[in-house]
């Protein structure tokens, strides 16, 4: 029965390799824990992708849940950024359970399928809300080429992106040993390796009532920014993280790794006391997409703030920073 089994491993590995060899999008992999899924996206540098999340398709007549026309006018804008990808850092719908969010979601997302514009999720709280059953299969109805896989790698150029699912263990477990294999056999081309998850490692928001709503960093996303940061100090790859669930933007450098809050998709912004060693600083509602602007030993990420104060949508660009192999370090720009 071993060798059974080792022959299998070893026929499915060959299988991966002929399926590289003749330009498959992707390998799907076996484990006592899940089935994994290694996508492939063919594109050449220059590329640019967007990130964000905290989007909570629903119901447009229910303004509870989030604002619909900050929705709208995101997915409108990121349309007509034409982007290569499309990574979601989670809370796509507001419930996971209720098809009818999801139809929503078809509804309001159908341009980027008439664009051909791929998208990648990663799994927030809410896309779990109900029967755990039922929200993942109205999920991966959604997104078949992850075929069930909860989290996931992208290749794209001289990218990586390692998508996880933070309702399970980071640091520990199944997708701690796939997380700790992939970043052991990072490809000696790959200059980014961006980590997708909803949780953040980093924030300045906060679970107390007194900063008007919000959520604190938990300890199994600060022991992975740790062990992040102990493999930068190794590596000339360097690591970007994004991730949302806090309702704005922030930015935090620890380590050598660039660490995003891109949770600004529509769902109704938390305040923020931010302090004052951040890298961004703002009072700002801060809905907003990221443009990712990829190129040979350097990407240029962007905050693409939507402002509706004047009463009408004004796009505005906050905050930029370049950021390079760890060779060199990041530099910080605002227009």
């Amino acid at each position: 029965m071993l060798s059974q089994r080792r022959s299998f491993g070893h026929s499915l590995s060959l299988l991966c390799v002929t399926a590289a060899l003749f330009g498959l999008t992707g390998c799907t992999k076996k484990s006592a824990a899940q089935t994994s899924v290694d996508l492939q996206l063919k594109v050449s540098t220059p590329f640019r992708f967007v990130a964000y999340g905290d989007t909570r398709f629903h119901d447009p007549k229910d303004t509870e849940a989030a604002n619909p026309p900050v929705r709208v006018a995101l997915v409108q804008a990121i349309a007509e950024v034409n982007p290569a990808f499309i990574c979601f850092t989670g809370d796509i719908v507001y419930n996971g359970y209720d098809a009818n969010d999801w139809k929503v979601w078809d509804t309001e997302t159908a341009i980027w399928r008439d664009k051909n514009i791929p998208v990648y999720p990663a799994l927030g709280n809410h896309d779990l809300h109900g029967e755990e059953k039922i929200a993942l299969g109205n999920y991966f109805q959604r997104f078949p080429d992850l075929k069930n896989s909860r989290y996931y790698s992208v290749r794209a150029a001289n990218t990586l992106t390692l998508v996880l699912d933070s309702s399970q263990d980071e640091a520990s477990g199944p997708q701690s040993q796939w997380l700790t294999t992939k970043l052991d056999n990072i490809p000696a081309d790959v200059d980014f390796v961006f980590l997708m998850f909803h949780h953040p490692p980093y924030t300045s928001s906060s679970d107390e009532k007194k900063y008007g709503g919000g959520h604190s960093a938990r300890p199994q996303e600060q022991a992975l920014a740790k062990m992040l940061e102990g493999r930068q100090s190794r590596t000339r790859t360097r690591f970007v993280v994004f991730s949302g669930h806090v309702h704005n933007y922030e930015r935090h450098e620890h380590g050598g790794v660039t660490y995003f809050v891109s949770g600004g998709g529509a769902a109704h912004a938390y305040p923020i006391e931010r302090a004052p060693d951040d890298p961004f600083q703002s009072k700002e509602v801060n809905y907003h997409y990221l443009l990712v602007e990829v190129d040979r030993q350097q990407l240029k990420v962007t905050m693409n703030r939507l402002d509706l104060g004047s009463g009408k949508a004004v796009w505005t660009h906050p905050d930029s920073v370049t950021i390079t192999p760890a060779s060199t370090s990041a530099k910080a720009a605002t227009p």
